[in-house]
């Protein structure tokens, strides 16, 4: 993974830095049930790298287990505008523990392309969440059990992720997915993705005129690579009015959210697709729990315990 990554991190340092700054806004945390909000983060003073967590994030976490090597806790962020109250879900998956699986839903009776929800995952599975982006199917590059299914699309900040029948994970340039490494058992592509390569936040998200929506706010969902070695799902959900409306597709700008996966220790990060589509089950039996969306997709992620 390493070298994949290597490649990736040198490319998106590369590219010349762009004019302007991030629209104004900041990211905030609780400092205790009661106490006052406190600023962690500033689109003024961004930085280009996260080479750590941020102890304001990482030290107000509690975790609690999931399953197999499955860890989940919660967070509320007060944000900018609409995301003024946004709750995070983290997950903290060990990939040896499980095994990833990508499911595409069969053609609906009219030749439609099939849709997949949560509600789809099987009762052995431990994590299920919506994959990549979608048109009428699933965009870009795509393998299952070791055939490809689609080729490589093209697009801004588009690697693809490769899982390993024996478990592992690995970020792949857009570069490589035209001849894959042969242990990809499944693989995906998604964009505009990558949020972090080697803690450095690509120039795209740094700053406006570079093919991305730095104002767009949106439900997120995300992908990262932990510096100890686990990934991270990180799933946003809007706590206004209670959190009755939580659906609904307000929350952080795609700057935000690479600080985000920055902050909680990622080193490498990448987006899934968000808005009504994003939706996260963890668990199972009575220890289940479930994010669903309003929309299904074309194209599911699920785990199970690994044998």
């Amino acid at each position: 993974m390493r070298i994949a990554v290597g490649v990736l991190a040198l490319a998106l340092a590369m590219v010349p830095p762009a004019r302007g700054q991030l629209p104004p806004s900041t990211l905030a945390v609780r400092d205790g049930p009661d106490g006052p909000w406190v600023v962690w983060w500033r689109s003024d003073s961004a930085p280009p790298r996260w080479a750590e967590a941020h102890d304001a994030l990482t030290r107000r976490l509690r975790w609690t287990e999931s399953g197999p090597g499955l860890e989940t806790a919660e967070l509320t962020l007060a944000g900018t505008g609409e995301a003024w109250r946004v709750g995070l879900v983290v997950v903290r998956v060990d990939p040896a523990r499980v095994r990833f699986e990508l499911v595409r839903p069969a053609p609906q009776r009219n030749r439609m392309p099939g849709r997949w929800t949560i509600r789809d995952a099987p009762g052995d599975a431990v994590l299920a969440l919506n994959a990549g982006q979608f048109a009428e199917g699933p965009w870009g590059w795509l393998v299952r059990r070791g055939t490809t299914d689609q080729p490589p699309g093209h697009g801004p900040l588009a690697p693809g992720i490769a899982f390993a029948r024996d478990g592992s994970v690995t970020l792949l340039p857009p570069e490589q997915l035209t001849a894959p490494p042969s242990e990809a058992w499944f693989g995906f592509q998604s964009y505009p993705a990558v949020l972090l390569g080697d803690g450095v936040v690509p120039q795209p998200l740094r700053a406006p005129g570079r093919g991305v929506d730095l104002a767009h706010r949106d439900a997120r969902l995300a992908l990262g690579w932990h510096r100890d070695g686990r990934l991270l799902i990180v799933l946003t959900r809007f706590q206004g009015l209670g959190g009755v409306l939580e659906v609904l597709p307000f929350g952080l700008t795609t700057p935000e959210m690479s600080a985000v996966l920055g902050a909680l220790g990622a080193r490498e990060a990448v987006l899934m697709d968000g808005g009504i589509s994003s939706q996260l089950l963890v668990g199972r039996g009575r220890a289940r729990r479930t994010w669903p969306g309003l929309r299904g997709v074309a194209l599911g992620l699920v785990a199970r315990p690994a044998r």
